[in-house]
């Protein structure tokens, strides 16, 4: 793994070895937004192999010269707008170049088998690809439908097979299935054309820094360690806010909604490194088997307490940031008797010794107030007895906040006490900014996950068991929700969410920690 926010420094480390990349879908929204702004940070720092080649195959006949002139004005659309995910003050023409000179295009229909034989020529013919040692590295930046398709396309072409030292392996992008049966048949799709070491399940937001940094922050600190636990923790909020609506996703929003697009995968991701043992070591396997625990041991719910534990909303019309927006219904490509979901809170409780007792409240949703992840932590209050005859009504909450996005870090709330002659406790916060401490660089995430899908390092990516569980855990609401049992709850474009959401902690004498 390498930290993709800090430029690495000298032997921190090494280039990926030689390969080529080829991305299905490079025409598309995700390779133009992420992935190509990915590529190039790893050529600035150094980290892309030194004979590297990038064959992108898409539907268009736009061409190689196309191709380049449209990805390099997209890159310096991001300089001109610093908007998106990834932004920055300069273009550097030698490192941008280094990406997007080594790209080749190739003009075809994923489904047709004539596209994977004109593949197999490009990558056996290429000069570029000739010396990057027959390792190849697909990227599915495609429709969720046709992940299975090119898998078994590639597999029938022999361009998964192994040998003579050169690896081949396949990146799928999010969402592995739509629910549990789909998720088991893509795996057993997939793994009938490759082996497992061969596949990476993606999810960007392990790219993160702060979600990689959460096991050596629990892990790595004899301070916290010890408090990580049912003894000192008295429940754990878990959140994912858009601002965002469904943009020019309508179609393929309607027909996920925000559990399938946000649960099983994101949330899931922060969920399970925050619960999870620790392992025996960073290995991918040993890391995998700790999260697939947690799964595993969160508390089946049936189809009645589905309906109890998990809230549903879609947003109508109002305001996000003084811009109007509205409602979900009224979207394009949107059905308007729609009935998908929008936002999404769960309570899940996890059936182990380590967390017995505790609540995890999870909830994601787009038009909301303010863009925000974050994992917080609340630790449990102690005893008020000192302060018997004073002011003091109730201690101060302790807040372990990890933030995500959009300003990465960590804080700690405690009390102390307010200068004057009585007693009175205030609020204090304790801040750590990964701005502040070290030489941050713009990126999108993706730099680490690239990186280690071209060493061959698996453990920011999900195995088939993990994915599995996943849907496993989740399954009862979708069937709850499926069988019209669930109301449908709303809230207006710039608000926190339902009152519903707010009502599913109240039950148990809490509340959601304010966007």
């Amino acid at each position: 793994m390498i930290h993709p926010n800090t430029a690495p420094k000298a032997g921190a480390a090494k280039p990926a070895p030689d390969c080529t990349l080829v991305i299905f879908g490079v025409t598309g929204d995700l390779t133009h937004r992420l992935l190509m702004p990915a590529l190039y940070n790893l050529a600035r720092w150094k980290l892309l192999p030194e004979r590297f080649a990038i064959v992108g195959v898409g539907r268009s006949e736009m061409g190689t010269d196309g191709l380049r002139h449209d990805l390099t004005r997209t890159m310096q659309g991001f300089v001109a707008e610093r908007g998106g995910e990834f932004s920055a003050d300069s273009l550097d023409r030698e490192a941008w170049n280094r990406v997007v000179g080594r790209l080749d295009y190739l003009a075809g229909d994923v489904e047709d088998p004539a596209t994977y034989e004109e593949l197999s020529r490009r990558i056996g013919v290429s000069r570029d690809a000739q010396a990057a040692g027959g390792n190849v590295l697909f990227y599915l930046a495609v429709a969720a439908r046709l992940f299975g398709p090119v898998v078994t396309r590639l597999g029938e072409a022999g361009l998964t097979r192994e040998g003579e030292g050169a690896w081949r392996r396949v990146i799928i992008e999010k969402p592995f299935g739509h629910d549990l049966a789909s998720a088991k048949a893509l795996n057993r799709e997939v793994l009938a054309a490759l082996s497992e070491d061969q596949i990476f399940r993606i999810d960007h937001f392990l790219g993160k820094e702060t979600v990689q940094n959460i096991m050596v922050f629990r892990f790595g600190n004899g301070l916290f360690e010890p408090l990580w636990n049912r003894d000192r923790i008295d429940h754990v909020q878990i959140t994912v806010a858009e601002t965002v609506g469904v943009e020019k996703r309508g179609s393929f929003y309607d027909a996920t909604g925000a559990l399938r697009d946000m649960v099983p995968n994101h949330l899931f991701q922060l969920f399970t490194m925050t619960a999870m043992e620790p392992p025996i070591s960073f290995d991918a396997h040993a890391v995998r088997d700790k999260k697939e625990e947690v799964l595993m041991a969160v508390h089946q719910l049936s189809e009645d307490a589905a309906v109890r534990e998990a809230v549903r909303g879609r947003y109508t019309a109002g305001a996000v940031r003084g811009q109007p927006v509205r409602s979900y219904r009224d979207e394009p490509d949107v059905d308007p008797a729609s009935q998908t979901e929008t936002y999404v809170a769960l309570r899940l409780m996890v059936d182990n010794w380590r967390w017995a007792g505790v609540p995890f409240y999870l909830r994601t949703g787009k038009a909301m107030t303010r863009r925000d992840t974050e994992i917080a932590i609340q630790f449990k209050q102690a005893p008020l007895a000192l302060f018997r005859g004073t002011a003091v009504e109730a201690c101060i909450p302790n807040w372990l906040v990890l933030q995500i996005q959009p300003d990465e870090g960590i804080s700690l709330q405690f009390g102390a006490k307010v200068p004057g002659t009585e007693v009175r406790l205030g609020a204090v916060n304790m801040d750590f900014l990964y701005k502040d401490y070290f030489q941050t660089q713009p990126s999108t995430g993706y730099e680490t996950l690239i990186y280690d899908a071209m060493i061959g390092d698996a453990t920011l990516f999900q195995r088939a068991d993990n994915i599995e569980a996943g849907w496993r855990a989740v399954q009862p609401v979708l069937d709850a929700w499926s069988s019209g049992r669930a109301p449908m709850a709303a809230y207006p474009a710039g608000s926190a969410g339902p009152k519903e959401a707010d009502d599913l902690l109240a039950r148990d004498g809490r509340a959601w920690r304010p966007l």
